[in-house]
């Protein structure tokens, strides 16, 4: 029997304005690259643009620096997964069971408006695929639509990396938009953790959506079990 695919995206951006760099919160990939590698499920990371996914450097500093983050960082087999990522055009969505999208405030940046990457998630959808995201992964999900051209979120339960956590991050003046404010624009129903940063998954159907970086392994582990 074939192992399950998942494609991941990951990404990249800047703050307006200020020079300093984001990108991809790191443990949000591997706590969800180990659990699927645990079940033998093959793994793609894909980014918009392809080839380099540059990191977020915060998740490179303590306390989110975790073990699992750390492994990763030190490995250079692992490390060059992130300069050579594929791009969407080059995705066969029919030979994957499952996408998962990754955090970070980069993927504010690019995810929301990438037509490769919602097509990819329609696709899947299509399919009867799993369709997840982690933290600031779910800006993927905001402008998403299915083949009828309704938006994937609307009446569907799910969860992000709320405002009120960008607001404790010191980033909100920092951030192109509110993704939480959107995600209830589009018609979703948001859901969160009454702890700000306290793991959170929300499982509607076939979309699965964890709140925050401490969500991944949880989400993951959904996403694993739902492909079981």
């Amino acid at each position: 029997m074939e192992s399950p695919h998942q494609t991941r995206g990951d990404s990249v951006g800047e703050y307006p304005g200020t020079g300093e760099p984001t990108g991809l919160w790191l443990s949000e990939l591997t706590h969800a690259w180990d659990v699927f590698d645990e079940h033998g499920f093959e793994q793609t990371i894909v980014s918009p643009q392809g080839g380099l996914s540059p990191l977020e450097p915060k998740s490179l500093k303590f306390p989110t620096y975790d073990k699992s983050a750390k492994a990763w960082h030190d490995d250079p087999a692992r490390m060059a997964l992130l300069e050579t990522t594929a791009r969407p055009e080059e995705i066969d969505a029919s030979t994957y069971d499952a996408i998962y999208f990754t955090g970070g405030h980069g993927v504010m940046f690019d995810f929301t408006d990438d037509e490769g990457l919602h097509r990819l998630t329609r696709e899947i959808v299509g399919s009867g695929g799993i369709v997840s995201s982690v933290c600031h992964g779910y800006c993927a999900l905001l402008n998403a639509t299915l083949h009828d051209g309704n938006h994937l979120i609307d009446g569907r339960k799910i969860t992000g990396f709320s405002w009120n956590e960008e607001v404790l991050a010191r980033v909100d003046k920092l951030v192109p938009y509110n993704a939480e404010e959107l995600a209830v624009e589009r018609g979703a129903d948001y859901e969160k953790s009454l702890v700000p940063f306290k793991a959170y998954v929300v499982t509607d159907g076939t979309l699965i959506t964890g709140h925050n970086p401490g969500s991944a392994k949880a989400t993951a582990t959904a996403v694993a079990t739902a492909l079981a």
